[in-house]
């Protein structure tokens, strides 16, 4: 077989697009002839350095979004839920401070990164809950297996110049792909990387890769 063909995902929670890219890219994990390298960095930053806007900002946008998240959770099989102020969510109280604890959990304990990112999606993305304040960072920590000890230490390092500065450095190498927003896929192809940005572009990176596009779900395909 050849050398599997690496896979850059940068993603934020605050994003839930980001989640539905997430789950679809882990799902092929075992499928497709692919190293996945998981890359949290920081949406607001990226938006802001590219001039990009955020949908809800836009109001037609916002409303659409709305509608289109409730058709893409039963198509991608992901349970996301609207929460009940998006504007507030998203844009005042934002995913920094989780941003940084996925950041500290992935430096420390790099096993954890995947579940604890999902908890933090299902908490603002399905369960209208908080991620900004320090007890519902340790929950999602909980709920994704992590020991107590270890989640209370990648805590109180999330302000430390070493998460900081790791945080910095994935968004800032995003940005040198020309990454303008979340969730963007980066393949390394024939040692060049191609940038897919958004959630439904599966199928055209599976033609690039050589690889089979089975559908958001490709459990199910096998069937």
């Amino acid at each position: 077989m050849s050398k599997p063909k690496v896979l850059e995902l940068f993603y934020d929670v605050v994003s839930p697009y980001s989640w539905l890219g997430f789950e679809v890219l882990l799902r092929y994990k075992n499928i497709w002839n692919v190293d996945i390298h998981l890359r949290p960095g920081n949406l607001g930053a990226i938006m802001t350095k590219t001039g990009n806007s955020p949908p809800a900002l836009v109001p037609k946008r916002g409303a659409y979004m709305g509608r289109d998240l409730r058709r893409l959770a039963k198509f991608y099989q992901v349970p996301v839920r609207e929460p009940s102020d998006v504007f507030h969510v998203m844009l005042k109280k934002g995913s920094f401070s989780a941003m940084r604890f996925v950041t500290a959990v992935q430096m420390s304990h790099p096993e954890f990164v995947e579940s604890v990112s999902r908890e933090l999606w299902m908490r603002i993305w399905s369960e209208d809950k908080d991620i900004t304040e320090p007890e519902s960072l340790l929950e999602a920590a909980e709920k994704a297996g992590i020991p107590e000890d270890l989640a209370k230490k990648s805590l109180s390092s999330i302000t430390s110049p070493e998460v900081k500065n790791k945080l910095k450095e994935n968004t800032e190498k995003a940005l040198e792909y020309g990454v303008f927003g979340m969730p963007s896929i980066v393949a390394h192809i024939n040692d060049k990387p191609e940038l897919f940005f958004g959630s439904d572009r599966f199928e055209l990176l599976a033609h690039l890769l050589g690889e089979k596009w089975l559908g958001p779900v490709p459990q199910k395909s096998h069937l």
